[in-house]
């Protein structure tokens, strides 16, 4: 396409395909949870648009904030944290800069008052499972360190590691995956959704280790597994084993729901998009 999308078209864009690609254990067009449905994720990829837009302008932590809190009017639960937490940096980055340096950029120069408004965020979207840890926990004072307290978390949440290193899987894994599945003439769809399994595998997700355990996380990692050794996207092996995933996912209330997997997935299609390397009119299934 000519005209380039805005960063807030990108952010937008992105979290509705997320949303709306059908991935194992999330949400989507064909699939509500009980307290969580497809129509308020599109609501909240609408709502944080704009205030994502205005990223380089104002700083990571009071467009997270702002972000939240436009969603929190528009729906009644927590539908995108760990989305606004990767998005923010990566719209932060001024449009001719390289993504990978710029990131590193803001990152660096992340200020006291983005911690506090991360942590009051964070309070304000009410994420499940976040337990209580020895330090810098989200219901005490926050630090004025944001990077700080992202490295403390680095290895119990994917999303936290994403600032501690500069998002190195967000930007050498998450995007480069889709691109890949769209360079060997998948569609949108299926290109995302393997992805999807290749980041399950790699990087147990963080959110069901939170609510389940981290031997679940571990157990979800396999079963992705599982998918990539049954064969490649569209044979009926893999989509036996995608289906048979989907199925344990959903099968404990929703508890094992890969969240911080389908976050990283919006973070890919935002530097897929803002970057211009989606084609369009995209083909997605």
């Amino acid at each position: 396409m000519n005209q380039p999308l805005t960063i807030a078209q990108c952010a937008t864009l992105a979290c509705i395909w997320e949303a709306t690609i059908p991935k194992p254990g999330n949400v989507h067009r064909g699939a509500d949870f009980e307290d969580l449905s497809y129509t308020d994720f599109l609501l909240s990829a609408v709502a944080v648009g704009p205030v994502l837009e205005t990223a380089a302008a104002k700083g990571v932590g009071r467009c997270v904030l702002e972000a939240v809190a436009r969603t929190r009017q528009m729906v009644g639960t927590n539908t995108n944290l760990g989305s606004l937490l990767l998005l923010a940096p990566l719209c932060a980055v001024p449009r001719e800069r390289p993504l990978g340096e710029g990131v590193r950029n803001v990152l660096q120069n992340l200020l006291p008052s983005d911690a506090h408004n991360v942590y009051e965020a964070i309070r304000l979207a009410n994420a499940g499972g976040l337990g209580e840890v020895e330090s810098m926990d989200v219901r005490e004072q926050p630090p004025d360190d944001l990077l700080a307290a992202m490295r403390a978390a680095a290895g119990r949440d994917l999303v936290a590691r994403q600032y501690a290193e500069d998002f190195q899987q967000v930007l050498s894994c998450a995007a480069p995956w889709i691109r890949e599945g769209l360079a060997n003439r998948l569609a949108l769809g299926p290109a995302v959704r393997h992805a999807f399994i290749r980041l399950l595998h790699e990087f147990p997700d963080s959110l069901i280790g939170r609510k389940c355990g981290p031997q679940t996380a571990i157990a979800a990692a396999g079963r992705a597994g599982q998918i990539l050794a049954a064969g490649s996207p569209g044979e009926e092996a893999y989509e036996y084993a995608m289906g048979d995933l989907d199925f344990w996912l959903r099968s404990d209330g929703h508890r094992r729901n890969p969240g911080t997997t389908a976050d990283m997935i919006a973070a890919g299609l935002f530097v897929l998009l803002r970057d211009g390397i989606i084609e369009f009119p995209v083909r997605m299934e």
